[in-house]
């Protein structure tokens, strides 16, 4: 026997996202939320970055209700029926879903031993803990599958690898505080060129100890943000049998 309609709306994504991003942390114009409001019934649902030239074609041959959008900012209201409803979270999305404090990405990188590494505003922006002991090629093979590539690698490469950082931001002091808590490698959308003394001196002193040198692994903001898509789909699929959920990966 089953109670209740199995209808969805915009409303009702908008308000399970505010929880599972915690909107409330943020202040009031980066929280994000309903963007374009609809009353239409969400059967198919859209996730994509950012509008493109072809968002209506896209649209329309997906045969799509409402979408997703990470960066909103440059949708034009022709591109879109009257109908089409969307919903857009930016900093939260990043600080969810990508490199931050992300547990889903911890998983299957195989971390465990969760701690925070870095905060901003009072949230957690990176997190670092163990992993299986492997090899650097072995966990770099990890990270290109995962994300489908990365771009930059930098300071020598450790022979073994059992504690890692994921961090949204690259600066000296999380460089050098990643070091001092023990991290082998530490994974990032950007290299950040102001960072990079504090890996070459991390490096330095950790030779000069006997220990491990820090190794950066850049895998490309982009990159992180179509891995967060992927998994926001996931989320909402769990969430929501019924929801049917399309990404453009390559908006």
């Amino acid at each position: 026997m089953t109670t209740g309609s199995n209808s969805i709306f915009l409303e009702d994504i908008a308000e399970f996202l505010n929880q599972f991003f915690a909107v409330d942390l943020y202040s009031q114009e980066e929280r994000g939320g309903v963007y374009l409001p609809s009353t239409r019934r969400v059967r198919r649902l859209g996730l994509l970055l950012e509008p493109s030239a072809q968002l209506q074609k896209w649209v329309r041959t997906q045969n799509l209700d409402a979408l997703f959008l990470h960066r909103p900012w440059k949708l034009e209201p022709e591109q879109l029926a009257p109908d089409i409803g969307v919903i857009s979270y930016h900093l939260p999305f990043d600080e969810r879903l990508t490199f931050s404090f992300n547990p889903r990405l911890a998983e299957v990188l195989g971390m465990s031993g969760l701690q925070v590494l870095g905060e901003k505003d009072t949230r957690a922006i990176g997190m670092i803990g163990e992993v299986p002991t492997q090899s650097f090629a072995h966990l770099c093979n990890c990270v290109n599958q995962i994300f489908g590539g990365y771009e930059q690698v930098r300071a020598a490469e450790p022979t073994e690898v059992t504690r890692i950082a994921v961090v949204g931001a690259m600066t000296d002091l999380l460089v050098r505080e990643a070091a001092s808590r023990g991290a082998h490698v530490y994974i990032t959308g950007q290299l950040r060129h102001p960072a990079e003394q504090a890996v070459q001196e991390t490096k330095i002193g950790a030779i000069a100890q006997g220990a491990a040198p820090l190794t950066v692994i850049a895998v490309g903001h982009r990159r992180g943000e179509v891995w967060g898509l992927r998994a926001l789909a996931g989320v909402l699929r769990e969430r929501w049998s019924s929801l049917e959920v399309v990404v453009l990966q390559n908006s």
